[in-house]
């Protein structure tokens, strides 16, 4: 455990969920996955299949309260072995290009199937008092998708070039604290609802347009720091 503790990322940009519940749990995960002699694309892949588990029970099943503990667990528990596959790529050294090629096809794939859950649930269980309402999970789908291939780009970009010498800021713990309504393992919350069809609905809703309205503060921050980035030589 004391060496998982160094094989931590920055918690520069994390929100205080990630920082102090999923990180931890991962750590304890990717703890016990060393001892079993598990690789981390064998913890991805547990992570999948723990997430997509709960996104299939979103589609197929009719909400009520059980569902909405079950689904909470699995998405709960899938997101703490995505923190814990890192962690134990870090600690023995086995990670590489095609394990952060796996991390990202399946967080993107999560991202597009839940919502798209949410949309076929919304289509063969709720009572909606329109059919615009169907649109809500494909908008919502659109900001999460491009805040998370944008802030990975946006990474990418960045990396070789010059940055200047200003020292690293130390994480804020305001900025942890206004991520929190973005963060996944937040979002997860919101199907601890599922028993209560009406306030899932709505509160769905609100996490949709606080994602929409996140969206446009980043792709801002994102273009403004790409643009003050010199070019490379040719």
């Amino acid at each position: 455990m004391t060496a998982l503790r160094g094989a931590q990322k920055s918690a520069k940009g994390v929100s205080l969920y990630s920082r102090y519940v999923n990180r931890p749990a991962g750590r304890i995960l990717a703890a016990g996955a060393y001892r079993v002699g598990l690789t981390p694309n064998q913890v991805t892949l547990v992570s999948a299949a723990f997430t997509f588990a709960g996104i299939a029970a979103v589609a197929l099943v009719r909400p009520s309260w059980p569902l909405a503990l079950a689904v909470y667990a699995a998405l709960v528990v899938g997101f703490a072995f995505d923190s814990a596959d890192g962690q134990l790529a870090r600690l023995t050294g086995k990670g590489g290009p095609a394990g952060e090629w796996l991390d990202h096809v399946v967080d993107c794939a999560k991202m597009v199937a839940l919502h798209t859950a949410v949309l076929i649930a919304f289509y063969r269980f709720f009572e909606l008092p329109g059919d615009g309402w169907l649109l809500l999970p494909l908008g919502f789908q659109l900001a999460a998708v491009v805040t998370f291939c944008g802030g990975l780009l946006t990474e990418q970009l960045k990396r070789g070039r010059p940055t200047g010498n200003t020292p690293a800021a130390p994480p804020s713990r305001l900025r942890a604290i206004a991520l929190l309504p973005v963060d996944y393992g937040v979002f997860c919350l919101v199907f601890l609802t599922l028993g209560a069809p009406g306030v899932f609905r709505v509160a769905y809703a609100a996490l949709a347009v606080v994602h929409a309205l996140f969206l446009v503060a980043f792709l801002a921050k994102w273009f403004r720091e790409l643009s003050a980035l010199p070019r490379l030589p040719a």
